[in-house]
């Protein structure tokens, strides 16, 4: 069975994270048939709105690492960057159900999705620092725009967790609801977007996005570049050796 689920069903499409043994943890494969999906979606009239949603007991633990680390993303058409520009500029609604941790791209992507539900047991996170990394998905600019600086550089310098109900102050999240109600209550919303008319979807959507579109592509693409350029240097391969090696990294050389 695919690690990435695709159901079609009263216009909508429905896409979930099916690897919880491995915590959802997200591998190029899977960032390809994601970037696939929402290319299928948005050329077909029939789906009219995009579901993401994971286990009531884990949304995403990001990257997988041993993924990761065997075939990084090297240039703008890997997979993960396919998908983060396909999900920033996707035309049609999309929304997410969260439960348990977010993390990384499992956060980030959530700031490109039109609503999103979490179960009250979500817990985000972006700890791209603590891998010798940068933020990626244009959180560099999204991140502060929704949080504030201050609880912006709180999220990304130090990337420890927020939960649930801090996500609904800042405006990250619609409701807070229990884990084993969330997959439900956001394909009930989603099926009332897709029994609205689409172009009005559509176009109400580009109207939203407009003023900030050019920079979060442009910002994408500039935090792809030092991205990649981090994954070679020394503070990421320290992390990444200690994550693997089951150990607390030293950075007190890099």
């Amino acid at each position: 069975m695919s690690d990435i689920l695709v159901h079609t069903e009263a216009g909508v499409m429905t896409l979930t994270f099916n690897r919880v043994d491995k915590k959802n943890s997200i591998t190029s494969g899977m960032y390809a048939e994601l970037a696939d999906a929402l290319a299928t979606a948005e050329s077909d009239a029939a789906v009219r709105c995009v579901l993401i949603q994971g286990d009531p007991t884990i949304f995403s633990a990001g990257n997988d690492i041993g993924d990761f680390l065997n075939a990084p993303p090297s240039t703008q058409e890997s997979p993960v960057f396919r998908f983060l520009r396909g999900i920033a500029t996707f035309p049609k609604p999309i929304v997410a159900a969260v439960c348990g941790p977010a993390v990384g791209i499992g956060t980030t992507m959530l700031f490109h999705c039109d609503l999103v539900y979490a179960g009250d047991n979500a817990a985000f996170s972006m700890p791209f620092v603590n891998l010798g990394l940068c933020p990626e998905a244009a959180s560099s600019l999204l991140v502060p725009q929704m949080l504030g600086y201050h609880r912006a550089a709180e999220a990304l310098l130090l990337g420890e967790p927020f939960m649930a109900e801090a996500a609904l102050e800042v405006g990250l999240v619609n409701r807070v609801v229990p884990p084993t109600e969330a997959n439900a209550i956001a394909q009930a919303q989603a099926r009332k977007l897709a029994a609205k008319p689409l172009s009005a979807l559509v176009e109400t959507k580009r109207l939203l996005k407009k003023a900030q579109m050019p920079a979060v592509l442009e910002r994408m693409g500039e935090e792809g570049a030092s991205f990649g350029r981090m994954l070679r240097e020394p503070a990421a391969r320290e992390a990444f050796g200690a994550f693997m090696e089951k150990r607390k990294p030293d950075f007190s050389k890099v």
